[in-house]
């Protein structure tokens, strides 16, 4: 049973955590190449608004918006997972290597099979996926050890050696490609939001959807599998079943968010940890208030990028990796 003064100090962070995401939305929507004013905004809004307001309001900054703030979520929820699993606080879906094996997936998808606009932003999601579990397969098979088993701390290690691999790997993939081929593939490895379509949203939202009740539903599991293995197994879990499928659900969330907003390093790093200095361990409290987290770091770090430098911007991936590598480093040195 979760003491009420700790859900009463949840929903009021939850609170704040929500006027702050409306807050950035609403900064967010008037800053751009194409400024809109915030008075505007409402008329827009109700279809009051001139074509050009209109346009550049649902065409192309608020599905923008929509997709980084989904994928911080996704993102934010797949590092808390492997954090719980693994009981290392510095795993991140991108600093294991997950990230980088949905990239090269990416890229041989891309690049060799043959596209239709109509289905390709659909497919991107499921290969994303493919590439990425065969990938963390291969990472766990090396960290795995006979005598004492899974190593956390291996995994992490392991996990960076594949993901620098994997994309030396991408960039000689795309060395004797066509140019807009290329430009993609560069964009994605950039961290940049290239999904900013509706499209996109309607890909990534049933992987959402389906993924963020099963984590929420499994909160205690992951409670229970952050103890010492004899404790858990004696309060009867299942340890190898339970990490198995939180596991895919981890992969599944990071591969459904870099399939849209492109490799992005961190945002599962440091949203579980923020979340949990606000409001304890525990996973059924931190876990929607690591989401929140997630997201509005993430579009307040897209929304930062795109207006600090005239007129392309710093890609979001870049910008979240000047605030996350430095912390990495210190989680890196305080274990």
């Amino acid at each position: 049973m979760i003491h009420p003064s700790l859900l009463k100090k949840q929903r009021i962070t939850l609170l704040i955590l929500i006027l702050a995401i409306v807050a950035t939305i609403f900064i967010s929507l008037g800053l751009g190449a194409s400024s809109l004013s915030y008075n505007r905004l409402m008329p827009s809004f109700l279809g009051s608004g001139s074509f050009k307001e209109e346009f550049v309001l649902y065409s192309i900054r608020l599905p923008r918006i929509i997709i980084t703030f989904l994928s911080g979520i996704a993102l934010a929820l797949s590092g808390a997972i492997l954090q719980g699993i693994t009981r290392n606080d510095l795993a991140d879906p991108g600093i294991i290597g997950i990230n980088s094996g949905a990239g090269v997936a990416i890229a041989v998808f891309f690049l060799y099979f043959p596209i239709e606009s109509g289905s390709f932003t659909y497919l991107i999601p499921f290969f994303a996926f493919i590439g990425a579990i065969i990938t963390f397969g291969f990472i766990y098979f090396f960290s795995y050890d006979r005598t004492f088993g899974f190593q956390p701390t291996r995994l992490v290690l392991v996990g960076v050696g594949f993901s620098m691999a994997l994309s030396g790997f991408i960039i000689v993939l795309i060395s004797s490609a066509d140019r807009a081929k290329v430009d993609f593939i560069a964009t994605w490895l950039a961290g940049n939001i290239w999904g900013d379509d509706w499209i996109f949203i309607y890909a990534i939202l049933p992987w959402l959807i389906i993924l963020i009740p099963f984590t929420m539903f499994k909160a205690y599991r992951l409670d229970l599998l952050g103890l010492s293995e004899p404790v858990t197994v004696g309060l009867g879990v299942s340890i190898s079943k339970e990490r198995s499928i939180l596991f895919i659900a981890a992969i599944a969330l990071a591969a459904a968010a870099v399939s849209a907003a492109g490799s992005i390093v961190f945002i599962g790093l440091m949203a579980p940890h923020i979340a949990k200095a606000l409001v304890g361990p525990r996973n059924q409290v931190f876990l929607p208030v690591a989401m929140l987290i997630g997201g509005m770091l993430l579009l307040l770090a897209d929304t930062l990028g795109r207006n600090i430098i005239d007129p392309n911007g710093i890609p979001v991936g870049i910008m979240v990796a000047l605030i996350g590598g430095p912390y990495f480093i210190f989680l890196l040195l305080k274990k």
